[in-house]
């Protein structure tokens, strides 16, 4: 069975989650016996994976260019997944007039209507509320939704906004969570004890607006107060691509260090004694909180940040929205053995209970064959996927076309 990544970028789980979570599920499809291809117009960076070295092989494609109908119809892969609703919205016409008999699957990794409806309230100085989902990238999105046979959705939170607000068909939906080894106990015994460790830290790719948002926070509004009451503790932050607008809030005289990518994420974050995530935007599962429980990190986060983290266990930390709390939390989780302790036994049941690798393969791998089986049945009862196709997406095949010829 051969299966067809397009992505948008080469994935880099060196510097985003977005990156890890396409390795998982690569990963995912090899474990069915898959044969993996990955597709994608963008340049590679010198972060890109080498994706080689895991028997995937990789093609650079162009837009707007019928070579990709060749590519496809040669390849004649049994599943296709979009890593993105903007490249369904680009390659969708393609691979159904090419392969109209595989299985098409998009990756939302987080929704992109709720980031934007976030960032719009934020900008407006408003609280979120439904009516900011009423924006044209969750438009997009929904259509692309409709558009295609399955949607991977990573959030427990984002399910509910799709079922509940937006109406989306439950069979049409798919939770699939971080997948992760479980922490066992050997992995616990060589922790860093709390004694150990020092200092904070954050950590997050600097071109995502919510980290480079939450950094800005940290430091205007919550560093200044944790200083006050721990002076020699330092606020170290990590984060690939950063520019002269990140770099510029480094400032040793604060113990506030700006410090670039990070060459083992989880070596900075275990020897860290908290992390702290004050994220007022965003969506989707948030990788440095879990990196930071695999990691025996306790956390102090925002609601934002905890959304779809935890579900009904407690969170390995702390979670509020208002700054002087967020503040004094992290100095408690800092200075009480006991709390954090207790902290990063929560981190190591949310982990274990919520993200274990093996039982979320089963259920995808199920849900796959179940799929396969049934196709044509499935997208029988999408009529709404049907109209889009026959209508909307019309205008992208032809202006697609358009541009082809004009280049030309």
């Amino acid at each position: 069975m051969k299966v067809l990544f397009l992505g948008n970028l080469w994935p880099e789980p060196v510097s985003s989650a977005a990156g890890t979570r396409i390795m998982q599920l690569i990963q995912a499809f090899q474990n069915m016996n898959a044969e993996v291809h990955f597709a994608s117009a963008a340049g590679k960076t010198p972060l890109s994976e080498d994706l080689s070295k895991i028997k995937v092989a990789a093609q650079i494609i162009q837009l707007n260019n019928s070579s990709f109908d060749t590519y496809i119809r040669d390849l004649k892969p049994k599943i296709v997944v979009f890593d993105k609703f903007v490249i369904e919205e680009q390659f969708g016409w393609r691979v159904k007039e090419q392969c109209p008999d595989a299985l098409r699957i998009l990756e939302t990794i987080d929704l992109h209507g709720l980031r934007k409806g976030r960032e719009a309230a934020l900008k407006a100085g408003e609280s979120f509320s439904a009516g900011y989902l009423h924006n044209d990238f969750a438009k997009r999105e929904l259509a692309s939704i409709y558009r295609c046979d399955l949607t991977l959705v990573i959030s427990e939170f984002e399910m509910e906004v799709l079922k509940e607000f937006f109406k989306i068909p439950e069979q049409q939906l798919f939770y699939l969570p971080f997948l992760v080894e479980p922490i066992s106990d050997e992995i616990i015994s060589n922790w860093k004890s709390f004694k150990e460790r020092k200092h904070f830290v954050t950590i997050g790719n600097f071109r995502h607006e919510p980290n480079w948002l939450s950094v800005r926070y940290l430091k205007t509004k919550i560093w200044p107060l944790i200083r006050k009451q721990l002076p020699d503790a330092a606020m170290r932050v990590y984060g690939s691509y950063p520019a002269e607008k990140h770099t510029q809030l480094h400032n040793p005289k604060e113990n506030f260090y700006i410090l670039g990518r990070a060459e083992n994420a989880h070596e900075v974050i275990e020897d860290a004694r908290v992390l702290l995530a004050p994220l007022v935007t965003g969506a989707g599962l948030k990788g440095k909180l879990l990196d930071a429980m695999q990691c025996g990190t306790p956390a102090v986060t925002t609601k934002v940040g905890a959304e779809g983290m935890h579900g009904n266990l407690e969170f390995n930390g702390n979670v509020t929205d208002d700054f002087s709390d967020f503040a004094d939390a992290a100095v408690s989780l800092y200075k009480d053995p006991e709390a954090w302790s207790k902290a990063q036994q929560n981190g190591v049941e949310i982990v274990n209970k919520r993200f274990q690798q093996s039982y979320w393969l089963r259920v995808f791998h199920s849900k796959i064959t179940e799929l396969l089986k049934h196709l044509e049945q499935n997208r029988q009862s999408n009529f709404t996927g049907a109209m889009l196709w026959h209508q909307s997406l019309q205008a992208s095949k032809f202006m697609s076309k358009w541009i082809e010829e004009k280049n030309k």
